[in-house]
């Protein structure tokens, strides 16, 4: 049986997290909202146009809500050729797929964005593919990325583990029935991890990397074996 080893991208195995934070807060405020930066931090994770509700709420103006995107967008393209990736993103992703899983991304990047993201990370040889929020009706928390991240490796969900670094990504991958693992390198505690679904929590993907093998990840922690 196929099993997959589904990584979100932003703040697991790119340092991106509070790139996002800061590209945000300043679309909001050129929009005329004052976000705390800490809600905005929280929210990472989701969609733009989930992110934008969870924020403003449903009493917004909801035809401000492209131009507070596009404005995101255009402030964080900025950083796009100097995307730090997490020590060891790479060699985590090949050491898995040397030991047989199928390497595939669940982000809601696209485009430019993605490409940056990838050429960060420097391990195109081993993912096999890319689910993005776009391919989809609902993005996390809602299960779908992750299930179609399975779908296009063939791979089950008992035999998978989805790595993720918020609560959008543990509860996404809790409802698709994929074990989950958490990293503490997008800043979300330890306890709200495990709290969203979190089987096992690392510090980022070195950590992971150099526990490997008792993990999930691994030969003593593997699901469905």
């Amino acid at each position: 049986m196929q099993r997959a080893a589904v990584f979100d991208v932003d703040g697991t195995l790119v340092d991106t997290n509070h790139l996002h934070v800061t590209a945000w807060w300043e679309a909001f405020r050129q929009a005329g909202h004052q976000v705390p930066m800490h809600a905005v931090h929280r929210a990472v994770g989701l969609g733009s146009d989930d992110l934008i509700a969870h924020l403003l709420g449903d009493g917004r103006d909801t035809e401000e809500d492209a131009a507070i995107s596009a404005a995101h967008k255009t402030l964080y393209g900025t950083y796009f050729e100097r995307l730090p990736a997490l020590s060891d993103a790479g060699n985590l992703l090949r050491r898995l797929d040397r030991d047989g899983w199928a390497v595939v991304l669940a982000t809601s990047a696209g485009g430019a964005e993605l490409t940056a993201l990838r050429r960060a990370i420097d391990a195109d040889d081993v993912i096999r593919a890319t689910a993005s929020s776009d391919d989809v009706d609902a993005g996390k928390p809602a299960p779908e990325p992750v299930e179609h991240a399975l779908e296009l490796v063939g791979a089950s969900a008992e035999h998978s583990v989805f790595v993720g670094d918020t609560v959008w990504d543990m509860r996404a991958g809790t409802r698709a029935g994929v074990r989950c693992v958490g990293v503490l390198c997008g800043g979300i505690p330890r306890a709200d991890l495990e709290e969203a679904g979190a089987s096992a929590v690392y510090r980022d993907p070195a950590h992971l990397l150099a526990s490997l093998s008792g993990s999930p990840l691994g030969s003593e922690g593997r699901p469905g074996g």
